[in-house]
């Protein structure tokens, strides 16, 4: 798994801006990035493709947003998110 950056995001998805992938997120229909760093995020390309293969399947944003709680919920089953999921939540992200 790699975990990317806001640009290769955007280029993967063909967004053009940040704000478009934040506006996203607002809306429930991509994945909260993960803390990289102390002021950095990116996100698992896994997450990003899912989402990108729900697209090109003609999924509803309904269904998309199921599918972005799912991989939510799949990041604390991993170790590694379990332990930035708790980080985060102490701080109140």
């Amino acid at each position: 798994m790699q975990i990317l950056r806001i640009k290769p995001v955007k280029a993967k998805t063909g967004h053009r801006s940040d704000a478009s992938i934040y506006n996203q997120i607002r809306e429930g229909l991509f994945t909260r990035g993960v803390a990289i760093g102390q002021r950095a995020k990116g996100w698992p390309d896994t997450e990003v493709d899912a989402i990108l293969a729900a697209r090109v399947a003609g999924k509803t944003d309904a269904e998309i947003r199921e599918l972005v709680k799912q991989l939510h919920a799949k990041r604390v089953e991993v170790p590694v998110f379990a332990e930035a999921a708790a980080q985060q939540a102490e701080r109140g992200h």
